[in-house]
């Protein structure tokens, strides 16, 4: 609840400090004594719309603060919470208005934007005129109205979450279609490339030992003499290697008598043909090695062709080759398990939007159900009203074909004035006067159905008088029983039910020219005759102070 306003240069308010309490607290006060001043820098303070125009003339700047009590589990301390405000204790909403145009917002003395004052505002108090179209006449509220009325709330946050995993199914479906669609684009160019490598079968390393092995058979041709040359010098017919061997031979005979002589000898002998057999050994293996077939050449030549062509075709090394074979394979695979995968989220999707509209279906009924009830119970309130021939109807449009998180159901709050004419939306339909009066038999029903704690009535029983003040004073008066209500009024009747009576007067500033906006709190006899001057108008007699007394002693039972 409001426990206190407090306005510092706001047009004709240079400085004002107001106390509330529970329970009708009424404003009252000669026509443009500054109620409309009074309740736009309440709404400031609330996050509603800057104007530098609001600043006492003379003055740089203009400030409102309105602290309120609130429950520790009430929405605004959540939204305060979450812009890392500390919210402990009351909460106290400050705005500045400078006058050039500029404002600045503050929660408990933190700097805030002007969304986030909004956000905590609107959810602390709702304000309701003749033409207020930010409270009950707006559609966008209407639809929360009724699953509030009807306690159908867990119903709606089931098909909020079944519509999140309807747009979670669908967004990942189309993310794998989009996939799957640039997939079958090149399908055919991997499964061609993974069958093409497949029959090349390429292997790391295998380009250099080809063409290691091709420039061998290329050049072995013109050493292939020479080898033969010096094979047959070490092991041909020509060859050392026999006349060494019988010469050692004779040496060794020889070697019993003089050892000293022959043994250097025979071991330099020996040596000598070691060496000359090992040179055979690697002229044999050179020339093994120069021997190839044409047909070999050939072939050696195609598979390096063939491995630097496929190398050029892929746009990889040689080498890369075996890779780029399995990265194909894997991408085939990948497209193949795709195709698999593309059933598993379409049927994702249908399951997900059969729960949907399982739970959509059964709040659209739901609602239908809070619909009737909730207009059988407005309309109860109407004829004190002076509405009696009017009637209140909840509309609702379903599409079973959406999928929005609050359902299937377009939600909308329709009048009928008067017998035989057309009913349509309450704000179009409705007068004024009407519309107010639908608003307050509405807020009556919905008093303890999430309402904001504080509901501001501005001016509400303009036009009617009598019974139908009395009406709405005490359907004010039941109202804040459960809230705290604040009525800027007209209506004796609806002042005298006040549990608080607030005085908006202009008087003249001491040793100036000037005027300002005063609002006293009024005791037991100053009341009485604030009741009195609203029945009775500029002069007050006797006979309106009786009718007063009357007023409140029938207000008090």
């Amino acid at each position: 609840m409001l426990l206190q306003l407090a306005i510092r240069d706001i047009v004709l308010i240079d400085r004002l400090e107001l106390d509330f309490r529970e329970g009708l607290s009424v404003l009252t006060g000669e026509t443009g004594a500054g109620k409309s001043i009074l309740l736009d820098a309440f709404s400031l303070a609330l996050g509603g719309r800057g104007d530098g125009g609001l600043v006492r003339h003379g003055e740089s700047q203009g400030q409102i603060t309105a602290v309120f009590d609130v429950p520790l589990d009430h929405p605004a301390r959540r939204i305060a919470a979450d812009a890392d405000i500390d919210n402990e204790g009351d909460l106290i909403l400050r705005r500045v208005q400078v006058a050039d145009g500029r404002t600045r917002a503050f929660v408990n003395d933190q700097a805030v934007s002007v969304q986030v004052l909004r956000s905590i505002g609107q959810t602390l108090v709702e304000i309701h005129g003749q033409h207020d179209d930010r409270a009950l006449v707006d559609p966008g509220t209407h639809r929360l109205i009724l699953d509030a009325f009807g306690d159908l709330q867990a119903d709606a946050r089931a098909v909020a979450e079944a519509a999140k995993a309807v747009r979670t199914a669908r967004t990942e479906l189309e993310r794998h279609r989009s996939r799957i669609a640039a997939a079958r684009k090149e399908a055919d160019f991997l499964r061609h490339a993974v069958e093409e490598l497949a029959e090349l079968k390429p292997e790391p390393g295998e380009e250099a030992a080809l063409a290691e092995r091709r420039q061998l058979m290329m050049g072995s041709e013109k050493v292939a003499k020479d080898l033969n040359d010096a094979y047959d010098a070490v092991a041909g017919q020509s060859s050392v290697v026999p006349t060494l061997s019988a010469a050692v031979r004779k040496l060794e005979r020889r070697s019993a008598q003089t050892p000293a002589l022959v043994d250097p000898s025979v071991k330099a002998l020996d040596a000598a043909l070691i060496a000359l057999d090992e040179a055979r050994a690697a002229l044999e293996d050179a020339l093994r090695a120069a021997e190839y077939d044409p047909r070999e050449l050939e072939r050696t030549e195609e598979r390096l062709f063939a491995l630097r062509a496929a190398a050029r075709k892929y746009d990889v090394a040689a080498d890369d080759l075996a890779a780029l074979r399995e990265r194909f394979e894997a991408d085939v695979a990948a497209i193949d398990a795709g195709e698999e995968q593309l059933g598993r989220l379409e049927a994702a999707v249908g399951e997900a939007d059969a729960v949907y509209l399982k739970a959509a279906r059964r709040l659209s009924e739901g609602r239908r159900r809070t619909a009737a009830a909730l207009d059988k119970a407005v309309s109860a309130e109407l004829p004190p009203l002076k509405l009696e021939r009017a009637r209140f109807t909840t509309h609702i449009d379903t599409d079973e074909t959406a999928r929005e998180p609050t359902g299937f159901d377009r939600v909308e709050f329709w009048v009928q004035t008067n017998p035989g004419t057309k009913g349509g939306p309450m704000l179009k339909v409705a007068s004024g006067g009407e519309l107010s009066r639908f608003m307050l038999a509405l807020k009556v029903v919905l008093a303890d159905k999430g309402s904001a704690p504080t509901l501001v009535f501005d001016e509400i029983d303009t036009g009617v008088g009598g019974a139908v003040a009395d009406a709405i004073g005490q359907r004010l008066s039941r109202l804040a029983a459960k809230v705290q209500v604040m009525a800027v009024t007209h209506a004796p009747q609806v002042a005298a039910r006040a549990e608080s009576h607030f005085l908006i007067a202009k008087e003249p500033v001491p040793g100036s020219d000037r005027v300002a906006t005063r609002v006293l709190p009024l005791a037991e006899e100053p009341r009485r005759e604030e009741i009195a001057r609203m029945l009775a108008g500029a002069t007050i007699t006797d006979e309106a102070r009786a009718a007063a007394g009357r007023l409140l002693e029938s207000a008090v039972r």
